[in-house]
Order: structure tokens, then C-alpha cells, then sequence
């Protein structure tokens, strides 16, 4: 009756999920993506010889990897149709996450954002090597290359990343006291105090997916941005709140408008200013912050 809680295949996928699931969705950038290649991972590995594997975990990545780089290739067609930015999809995260400062960096909104310049395949090879740390033989199977042209692939990936993201990114100390700041001449309406948490070429992007109004372009600069966001929050009429949270292990504002979610506000904090605001609006993306959703990089 209860054969497949001790099934060996059941009890290594269940075992290895969370980390299946955080490779996925650092690939994607999507919850609801990152479920259908688990679910097509599990169709595949339920018909493994499991004698003839060796390291459970790196096959189970491998496949995982496989149908991710296939729904990526997909769906790098289908974001070009999209209206406006595309934001990753965010996650409301245990303590557990942020704590670990290494893997938060890796799933901000603000890191994803620039992964989404990447390739399908460079995108690959930088997840699982910089986020993941395994080795470029594992990687070279994961993805059907060499483990020469791997190497090739994950140093274009670093350089093209390390060109786009913060050289001194702030420290998850100054992001919350950043955050707080924010958070706090939000609500009062203190334009001062928003513009000198502001860095002075702050850029703001917005995801509305074509359901919600958003900016069609980054917005940039601190005038523009203070402007920008004003508008928004007349526009929305109501009563205004917001609700600090860890999404994607790092501090985030949840906004309501009488009380209904209205996005999810993600911060890029260096030397105490906030440099980059991502603000997702689409409400397609925001079923992942009512519970915690379970990420690891090991």
C-alpha cells in the first residue's frame, strides 16, 4: 500500500527536489516552468536503471538541465512577444536563503534580470557553475558539449555577467536599512527621503506583462524614477500599504492597494543606495508570496 514511499527512484527524486526545483526556476525564472521540468525529469528518471548510475544527484541534474534548456529555447521565442520587461517570477523564501549570501545573490531578481541577456546555453553553464559549483565534466554532459567548448561557454557567460552587475553590491545589512528608508518615505510621502535613498542613475524596471500598467522601458535616473513612481501610486487611488518580506533571499517590499496585492518591489542596493528597483506587477507571477517555496544550492 505504501511500496512507493521506500521506491529507491521516488525516494532520491524526493530527496534531491528542492535543489531540482532551484536549478530549474534559476534557468527559467519561472515557478510554474520550473514544475513542468520537474514533473518531465521525473518521467524520465522513473524509467532509469538506477544500477547503473553512479552519482544520483549529477544524473538527476543532467535531466533536469535537459528539459530546462528545451522549455529555455522555448521560451526565449515566446519573451520576445512579451509587452514590456520580463522579470523572474518572485519567490517568497525561508530565512534559511537569505542567510545563505552566495545563493541570494545568485536568485535576485536584480542577477536574474541580466541572466535573461544570456543564451540558453550560457545561461546553463553559468547556473550550474557559478550558483552550483559543478564541474565543467558534469556540466559538458548536462548540456552535450564538450568539456572544452564548456569552459569556452561558462568564461563568456562570467565576463558578459560581471560587465552588468554591481562591482561593490551592498551587504544584506545595508539592503534592509536601505529598504526601511524606502519603505518608510514611501508611505509618508517624503519625496527628500526617497531621493536620498535614491542613487542618482537608480534605474527602475517594471513587469506588467501587458495585464497591469508598467513602464515599456526601463526607467532611469532619480527625478525620473521619483516621477514615475508618484504617477503610479495616484493612478492606483486607494489606500496604499506595503510589507517588507524575503523574496528570492533578499529583503522586498509586498505592495497592497486596499489591501490587494498590487506587485512585488525587489531592490539592488551598493554603498547604501539603492541602484536598481524591479517592480512585478503582473499578477500571473504573484502566486509564490503567500507561502515559502523551499530553494537550495546543495
Amino acid at each position: 500500500m505504501n511500496d512507493h514511499v521506500t521506491d529507491p527512484a521516488t525516494e532520491a527524486f524526493v530527496a534531491h527536489r528542492n535543489l531540482l526545483f532551484t536549478v530549474a526556476y534559476e534557468m527559467l525564472g519561472s515557478a510554474a516552468d520550473a514544475e513542468d521540468v520537474l514533473q518531465e525529469a521525473w518521467l524520465r528518471w522513473a524509467k532509469v536503471d538506477l544500477a547503473q548510475v553512479r552519482d544520483q544527484r549529477a544524473y538527476l541534474v543532467r535531466i533536469t538541465t535537459r528539459q530546462a534548456l528545451n522549455r529555455l529555447r522555448t521560451a526565449k521565442r515566446r519573451k520576445e512577444a512579451y509587452v514590456g520587461p520580463w522579470l523572474p517570477e518572485p519567490l517568497l523564501t525561508a530565512p534559511d536563503v537569505a542567510e545563505d549570501v552566495e545563493l541570494s545573490e545568485n536568485l535576485s531578481l536584480a542577477l536574474m534580470f541580466i541572466l535573461e541577456t544570456l543564451s540558453p546555453t550560457e545561461r546553463a553553464v553559468f547556473v550550474l557553475r557559478e550558483v552550483f559549483d559543478f564541474g565543467h565534466d558534469e556540466i559538458a554532459e548536462a548540456i552535450g558539449k564538450s568539456p572544452a567548448a564548456t569552459r569556452q561557454i561558462a568564461y563568456r557567460a562570467r565576463r558578459h555577467v560581471d560587465a552588468r552587475r554591481p562591482r561593490t553590491p551592498g551587504s544584506p545589512e545595508e539592503a534592509r536599512a536601505a529598504l526601511t528608508s524606502f519603505r518608510s518615505a514611501l508611505e509618508t510621502g517624503d519625496l527628500q527621503g526617497l531621493l536620498d535613498v535614491l542613487a542618482p542613475d537608480v534605474v527602475f524596471v517594471s513587469d506588467g506583462g501587458g495585464l497591469k500598467l508598467a513602464a515599456l522601458r526601463p526607467v532611469v535616473g532619480a527625478d525620473k524614477v521619483l516621477r514615475y513612481m508618484a504617477g503610479s501610486v495616484e493612478k492606483a487611488g486607494g489606500t496604499f500599504t506595503s510589507e517588507s518580506m524575503t523574496v528570492n533571499g533578499n529583503p522586498a517590499l509586498v505592495l497592497r492597494v486596499d489591501g490587494v496585492i498590487d506587485g512585488v518591489l525587489a531592490f539592488l542596493v551598493e554603498n547604501t543606495r539603492v541602484t536598481g528597483l524591479y517592480y512585478v506587477r503582473n499578477p500571473e507571477k504573484l502566486t509564490r508570496i503567500e507561502s515559502e517555496t523551499p530553494l537550495t544550492s546543495r
